[in-house]
């Protein structure tokens, strides 16, 4: 499954997907083979960034 490009849709896959099945947003973008740096940046773009003691970008 190819991540969205919408930010706003881009947020609330990767944090369904962080709480459901990855332990770490490292996790998640090995597996999925997403850039860990522009997911980031395109996140924080919109406003948020990831909190890893969360597991999820708030």
């Amino acid at each position: 499954m190819a991540l969205p490009s919408d930010p706003i849709m881009l947020l609330s896959v990767v944090n369904l997907k962080l709480r459901d099945f990855y332990p770490s947003l490292d996790a998640l973008c090995d597996d999925m083979d997403a850039d860990r740096d522009a997911l980031c940046k395109a996140l924080s773009a919109v406003g948020y960034a990831y909190d890893a003691a969360r597991n999820q970008f708030i």
